[in-house]
């Protein structure tokens, strides 16, 4: 089941889903809260608080009534929406759970009114770009942050 994630509770819950679930990227990419202080494994309540203040809309995935995924959809107007956050604890991953938690975010954006979705990975991440390939996303821009250890790809789909 995904549901809509509201109160603090969830949001606790979904915060250390995202951390857990990014733990496994940092530790590939060796990324420290000392050079990548804004990766999602170092992220905080009151990180989590400020996104959906601005208005992203935050769905947890749940197995038993216990949360195992996230994702975070914003509008950013003329009809282009960006995926953020998507996470999966790591010992529910490879049974779909990410594909479940990616076909509900496409299908609230084009709910909404959506023509394009964006989405940046690590630019490295042979393995996750192409996962997001098979979902019909494909590679526009690789961008170089100086406050970042590696590069940002951008990978976009229309609806």
């Amino acid at each position: 089941m995904i549901k809509e994630i509201f109160t603090e509770k969830e949001l606790l819950d979904s915060l250390a889903v995202i951390r857990e679930s990014f733990r496994t990227v940092a530790d590939e990419f060796r990324l420290t809260v000392s050079n990548c202080p804004t990766h999602p494994s170092f992220m905080t309540l009151e990180n989590l608080k400020q996104l959906r203040e601005k208005g992203v809309s935050l769905f947890g995935l749940f197995l038993n009534d216990v949360q195992i995924g996230f994702v975070a959809v914003e509008n950013s107007g003329s009809g282009l929406f960006f995926i953020e956050k998507l996470a999966v604890l790591p010992r529910h991953r490879h049974d779909s759970n990410g594909a479940r938690l990616i076909q509900y975010a496409l299908d609230f954006i084009r709910k909404s009114g959506g023509t394009t979705v964006s989405i940046g990975i690590i630019g490295e991440h042979a393995v996750l770009k192409e996962w997001y390939g098979g979902f019909g996303f494909v590679e526009r821009e690789i961008k170089r942050f100086s406050h970042l250890p590696f590069t940002v790809c951008i990978m976009e789909k229309s609806l």
